[in-house]
């Protein structure tokens, strides 16, 4: 079984629910076209992991999206997650800057978590609060979705993991039990990611709880841009901002921050985008 996946749980004696995710291919991926340090790149993995247990934890049709931004040292960092459990995510840091810490390198940012499932999407927003992403989150939780939660996060390079535990609605858990669950959720390593944590590792954590294990759902990553959606940002740019581009340039050139695809548009490409009545062919000839 792939590694990129999610676990959900429930505990039989405690009106508690869970989730545990585990990344590997997926993240390794997001990181392929960038150059993040290692407390950039520990943040972005965690966001990765906190965005896909998000996910996890509600039903909706389309996308979730976490995003951090600011005027310190991380400008902007965007995680997106589908209803299918598809991850994308990218981080935009100041030049020439090393953050030795989390809160050095958010500074004044903000979290604000988007649900998009329709015409009206829901957002919340909070305060960084606290050292570290999870602690931020809980804060999240509490104030936002008024969800008691235990959230615990870990990332390097080559791994990203997460624990999300949340009180049902409407059902008491004891204070005792709330606490020991948290300190249990505390403990989790970078090293309980060394094979393909699941079962072994709930059962682990949670040695004297009863867990109802489900079954885990896959997580990938991909990204959803198009042609197309680069097209329309280009008719938006219009067409003499995008005229004037081509001739500096010799031609337009568009990155994808998320998954660093390059689509370029010579003079060809642009006259028939702007072009009135134009039909639109294949991308290649057969």
């Amino acid at each position: 079984m792939s590694a990129d996946r999610i676990t959900p749980f429930t505990f039989e004696s405690m009106a508690v629910r869970g989730a545990l995710i585990h990344l590997s291919r997926a993240w390794r991926r997001m990181q392929r076209d960038h150059n993040y340090d290692t407390l950039v790149a520990e943040t972005l993995g965690q966001s990765a992991a906190a965005t896909g247990l998000i996910a996890q934890s509600l039903k909706f049709d389309g996308a979730i999206t976490l995003q951090l931004q600011g005027s310190s040292i991380l400008q902007m960092l965007v995680m997106q997650c589908t209803d299918d459990l598809d991850l994308r995510g990218m981080a935009v840091v100041a030049d020439g800057q090393s953050p030795t810490n989390f809160v050095e390198l958010v500074g004044d940012a903000r979290c604000a978590i988007t649900v998009d499932a329709g015409e009206r999407p829901y957002q919340g927003i909070v305060s960084i609060d606290g050292d570290s992403l999870s602690s931020s989150l809980e804060h999240y939780f509490d104030r936002s979705v008024q969800t008691p939660s235990h959230v615990a996060l870990v990332a390097n390079e080559q791994v990203a993991g997460g624990i999300l535990l949340q009180q049902l609605p409407g059902q008491r858990v004891a204070e005792d039990d709330w606490n020991r669950l948290h300190y249990l959720a505390k403990t989790l390593s970078l090293a309980d990611f060394d094979g393909e944590a699941g079962l072994n590792l709930l059962r682990k954590l949670f040695a004297e709880d009863d867990v109802r294990v489900q079954d885990a759902r896959p997580v990938a990553f991909r990204c959803r841009c198009s042609k197309q959606k680069v097209e329309d940002v280009l008719k938006m740019l219009g067409e003499k901002e995008a005229q004037a581009a081509l001739e500096a340039e010799g031609e337009i050139e568009v990155l994808c921050e998320y998954c660093g695809r390059r689509r370029s548009f010579d003079k060809v490409d642009v006259t028939r985008l702007f072009a009135e009545n134009a039909v639109i062919g294949p991308d290649s000839v057969q």
